[in-house]
C-alpha cells in the first residue's frame, strides 16, 4: 500500500512523501522536491518514516534547499535532471525521459516536460500517482521562466493524455487563487463552482489542496481547456483581439495570470 502525505515548507510549498509497506519501527519513504529540511526530518520523525531516496522535478532552490541537510542525516540516492548541480556534497543521479525508477520497489516512469523549467520533470507511477512540480498546478500551470509557452503546452497536453484517475500531485498551494482566476473566465462552469467551494472548506480546516485527479483538472482548469469556446472567448476579450490557435489561447491566458 502506498500513501502519499504532502508536507508544508516555505510559504506555500509542498514537499511529498510517498510511504511505502515495509517491516521494522519505521517504513521506507521517498522524498519529492524538499526545499526545507526541517518539516522535512519533523514529518519523517512524525510518521515514523526512513527515507531511501530523494526525487527532484527542477533545480528551483524551493524545491531543493533542504538535501543537503537531509543527507547528512540520510546518505540516500537524489534522482533529478541530468543538468543538475547541487555540488560535490549532493550527489545526484541523473535521469531522463524514459527511464524508470524502482526505489523500495516504487515503480516509476521519468517523463521530460518542458516549459516553466528547462530541465522540469515528472515521475509517474501507473497506479495513479503523478509528481509533476510547478508543472501542472491544481486549478493552473507554472510560470514561464525559462522555457516558451508551446513548449509548456506541450508538457500540459502530455500531462493530460494520462489516464483520467491519476492523481497529481503539485509543488505548491495555489489551488483556490488558480480556480478563483478560472472563474473569471467560466463563470457558468458549475463543477468549477463546486470545486472552488470545497477548496475554500479545506483550506478553512487548513488541509492541502494541492492533489487532485486529471479528469478534475480536465474539467475545471483552464490552462487544460484552452480548446473550449468560453476561454478562447475570454482570452480574446483580454487582449482585444482574434486568437486562432490553442497555442495563442494559452499564451494569453498565461500572461493574464502573470499580471493578476
Amino acid at each position: 500500500m502506498i500513501q502519499v502525505i504532502p508536507v508544508p515548507a516555505l510559504r506555500d510549498n509542498y514537499i511529498w512523501m510517498i510511504r511505502l509497506d515495509g517491516t521494522g519501527a519505521e517504513a521506507p519513504a521517498v522524498i519529492v522536491d524538499p526545499g526545507e529540511a526541517a518539516p522535512a526530518l519533523s514529518a519523517l520523525a512524525a510518521h515514523k518514516l526512513r527515507p531511501i531516496a530523494i526525487l527532484i522535478t527542477h533545480h528551483h532552490p524551493d524545491h531543493t534547499s533542504g538535501i543537503p541537510t537531509l543527507l547528512r542525516h540520510f546518505p540516500v540516492p537524489v534522482y533529478g535532471p541530468a543538468e543538475l548541480r547541487l555540488g560535490p556534497s549532493c550527489p545526484t543521479v541523473p535521469v531522463r525521459e524514459g527511464d524508470e525508477l524502482s526505489p523500495g520497489g516504487l515503480r516509476l516512469r521519468v517523463l521530460e516536460i518542458p516549459g516553466h523549467t528547462l530541465d522540469h520533470l515528472a515521475y509517474y507511477h501507473d497506479g495513479g500517482l503523478l509528481f509533476c512540480g510547478d508543472t501542472l498546478f491544481t486549478g493552473g500551470c507554472g510560470r514561464l521562466f525559462e522555457g516558451s509557452a508551446r513548449q509548456l503546452l506541450t508538457s500540459l497536453h502530455r500531462l493530460a493524455s494520462l489516464p483520467d484517475e491519476t492523481r497529481i500531485h503539485c509543488g505548491h498551494e495555489y489551488t483556490l487563487a488558480n480556480l478563483s482566476f478560472a472563474a473569471r473566465m467560466e463563470p457558468d462552469n458549475h463543477r468549477l463552482a463546486a470545486r472552488i467551494e470545497e477548496t475554500r472548506r479545506l483550506r478553512n480546516r487548513n488541509l492541502a489542496t494541492a492533489s487532485a485527479t486529471l479528469a478534475e483538472e480536465k474539467a475545471t482548469n483552464p490552462f487544460l481547456r484552452c480548446h473550449v469556446p468560453a476561454i478562447r472567448q475570454a482570452a480574446e476579450r483580454f487582449c482585444d483581439q482574434t486568437l486562432s490557435t490553442e497555442l495563442d489561447v494559452f499564451a494569453t491566458i498565461r500572461y493574464w495570470k502573470d499580471t493578476q
